[in-house]
Formats: structure tokens, C-alpha cells, sequence
């Protein structure tokens, strides 16, 4: 079973940017990203197909947030620009046979890495 490491969380000041990393283990099919905020639950960044073609967003983060993949180093993207206090939360990638917004269609998921945006 494939398994997915992310990285390049840390913290920034609001308007900063930061880049995430998702690298697989193997083949990964639909990679997206999830974030988790404390007390708040589970929510839909972005997806990504396997051919890097379809990208979706939440729309309320289109703009600032974009989703790209090197699939010849198995790795998966997530460009945080703008950044704004409201975006720290734990963000987790994950891996599916399809790309959906639902975090029940990705059965293969990432330890997460915490993204703490300052005011």
C-alpha cells in the first residue's frame, strides 16, 4: 500500500506563503489536500488527478491556494500564497482512485503538517 509523506509546514506571518509537499511511496492516483483546524472539522482544499490536468478547489480558497504534481518524483504541491490566520490547521494529503471533495473517497492518507499562519 502506498504511503504519503508531507512537509514544508511551519510557521508564517499572515501574507506569507509556504509550499507543502505530499511524496508517495509508489503510484498515487488522485492526491488531494485536507486541512484540519482545532475544534473544527475535516475540510476539502484541493485535488489533483494522476495526470496533473483536472485540478479542483475549494472555492472559497481558489486564487490563493494551487495544487500542481511531479510525477516523476511522486510528489504532489500545495502553494499557499496570501496566507491568513484563518488558514492554521493541520493540513493531511491523501490518495484515492478518483479525485472528489469528500474525505470518505481517499483511503490512503498522510500524518499531516501543522500550518500556523500569525496575525
Amino acid at each position: 500500500q502506498v504511503q504519503l509523506m508531507e512537509s514544508g509546514g511551519g510557521l508564517v506571518e499572515a501574507g506569507g506563503s509556504l509550499k507543502l509537499s505530499c511524496t508517495a511511496s509508489g503510484l498515487a492516483f488522485a492526491v488531494a489536500w485536507f486541512r484540519q483546524a482545532p475544534g473544527k472539522e475535516r475540510e476539502f482544499v484541493a485535488t489533483i488527478s494522476f495526470g496533473g490536468s483536472f485540478p479542483v478547489y475549494n472555492k472559497s480558497l481558489k486564487g490563493r491556494f494551487t495544487i500542481s504534481r511531479d510525477r516523476d518524483k511522486n510528489t504532489v504541491y500545495l502553494q499557499m500564497n496570501s496566507l491568513k490566520p484563518d488558514d492554521t490547521a493541520v493540513y493531511y494529503c491523501a490518495t484515492g482512485t478518483i479525485g472528489t471533495s469528500r474525505a470518505r473517497d481517499y483511503g490512503t492518507w498522510g500524518q499531516g503538517t501543522q500550518v500556523t499562519v500569525s496575525s
